[in-house]
């Protein structure tokens, strides 16, 4: 039999009739996969076939590049993503104020004094102090983790201590090792102060490297000595912990104009596709429009944010309007502060027990595997997994997929007081952290068709979590 592109075209923008899926009997019979088995097909291949999500983040890389907190290039990529829904066709889009730390870095090297005199590889951790003008000057003592630092004491006064800390290669069972290596990322400095350390250096937070340093943010407590930290490319905290091993003494010298500045106003973005029935019952899908001062920001999340906008962008085109609302949101400051998450979740605390779901994704741009779940309530976190687990399988035309209670996204954590169900847009990890954090976070590694398929499975999640009858956290027979 040949169907004509007519007919195939009528099939794939003809609405979906809601009464056409109706509940689920008490008997369970139907299943909600079974339901929305031909929605779900229709939504990934129209996703599939074509859509706008590598223009999307080709013009947000390589017209806007990076966007830190505070910068001029993220508030000009924040009028971007509103101008962009906007031309869209989206609904009730918009900029959310929030106020954002703004941490500027600067010039700023390290340069090894002895054994030979040789420039390192580092960038500066986001947050820390800089030094003066003419830096700092002093021996390296190299630890592996906290232990090690606490067993030296007294030796690491007056000196710079780097933190060797080995990130593990990427498990396909365990995932990457990136848990374990950041904490020095984060509290090396603070750790190394409280010995009388006049500097911190880390080792890269990443487990394959081509001598190229990966930032991120760092943070001081509130009464601790403030002294400045930076991260060395692996190749050079391996090559300071060799010499060290062979009893060679080396100095280093450190200088770095990073400054923190007032905060800066900014701006969650905001843009809908209202439901046609439950229109103030909302389904969150988003990432984060801010990124380091390095790269373009493509992974990490330029990446996340486009399969958002394009998500919707994809139902509206078929006329898919599901009964509730899919509300994307962009966030701004997941980096070095969360401000847009925190603000988001408190700007909306009223309206959280109308949010019947918030999925993230900021995991790069890489085979999509499922997605994972949680909620402070574990009975409803339960049911939610359970309910997962039948839906993933829908997702099956893109690749073998997994549904599990577990981490779900840093900016919509916020909200998981509230009871809201969070979900994380999992995707094959084995390379995310090669270019996470680093000037080689750029469009070039993202392939396209990935990409729609990462849109694909947000477009189909979203569009059945906002139509089922009942919510992801409720079980279909109480």
């Amino acid at each position: 039999m040949t169907i004509s592109l007519t007919m195939l075209t009528l099939a794939l923008f003809a609405p979906v009739d809601p009464a056409a899926y109706p509940e689920t009997d008490k008997s369970n019979a139907v299943s909600v996969a079974d339901r929305y088995r031909e929605p779900a097909q229709r939504i990934i291949t129209a996703a599939l076939a074509g859509n706008d999500a590598y223009r999307k983040l080709e013009e947000l890389c390589t017209r806007i590049g990076h966007r830190l907190s505070g910068s001029p290039q993220l508030e000009k990529a924040i009028d971007w993503a509103v101008d962009t829904m906007k031309k869209d066709g989206q609904e009730n889009v918009r900029r959310e104020k929030v106020m954002v730390p703004h941490w500027v870095r600067g010039r700023e090297s390290v340069t090894l004094i002895e054994p030979r005199n040789e420039p390192l590889v580092m960038l500066g951790l986001g947050g820390s102090v800089g030094t003066s003008p003419e830096g700092i000057t002093a021996p390296v003592v190299v630890v592996s983790g906290k232990d090690e630092l606490d067993k030296i004491g007294d030796q690491a006064k007056g000196k710079i201590v780097l933190f060797n800390n080995i990130m593990l290669p990427y498990d396909p069972e365990k995932g990457a090792g990136y848990g374990a290596a950041v904490q020095y990322r984060g509290r090396g400095a603070s750790l190394a102060a409280a010995k009388g350390a006049v500097a911190c250096l880390i080792r890269s937070v990443t487990a394959k490297s081509l001598r190229s340093p990966h930032t991120g943010a760092m943070r001081y407590a509130e009464n601790d000595t403030k002294i400045p930290a930076a991260a060395l490319s692996i190749e050079d905290a391996d090559t300071i912990a060799r010499l060290q091993a062979h009893g060679i003494p080396v100095v280093v010298n450190i200088k770095m104009e990073a400054q923190t500045l007032p905060d800066a106003p900014s701006g969650n973005v905001i843009g809908e596709l209202r439901g046609s029935t439950n229109p103030d019952e909302v389904v969150v899908i988003g990432g984060h429009i801010d990124s380091w001062d390095v790269g373009q920001g493509a992974h990490d999340d330029g990446g996340g944010c486009v399969m958002a906008m394009e998500a919707i962008n994809v139902l509206r085109k078929l006329n898919m309007i599901p009964r509730r609302t899919i509300r994307v949101v962009l966030f701004t400051n997941e980096e070095n502060g969360l401000s847009g998450g925190k603000t988001y979740a408190a700007d909306h605390a009223d309206e959280l027990p109308k949010h019947v779901a918030a999925i993230e994704a900021d995991s790069g741009v890489f085979r999509p595997t499922g997605y994972s779940v949680e909620c402070e309530n574990k009975e409803r976190e339960s049911a939610a997994a359970e309910r997962l687990h039948d839906l993933v399988t829908l997702l099956s035309p893109i690749g073998s997929m997994k549904a599990s209670a577990g981490h779900s996204g840093a900016d919509i954590s916020p909200m998981k007081s509230g009871g809201v169900i969070l979900m994380g847009h999992d995707v094959e990890g084995a390379t995310y952290f090669d270019y996470h954090h680093t000037h080689a976070d750029t469009i070039d590694k993202i392939d396209p068709e990935v990409l729609s398929q990462n849109v694909a499975a947000l477009a189909t999640m979203a569009y059945i979590l906002a139509d089922m009858p009942t919510r992801i956290g409720e079980r279909l027979n109480p």
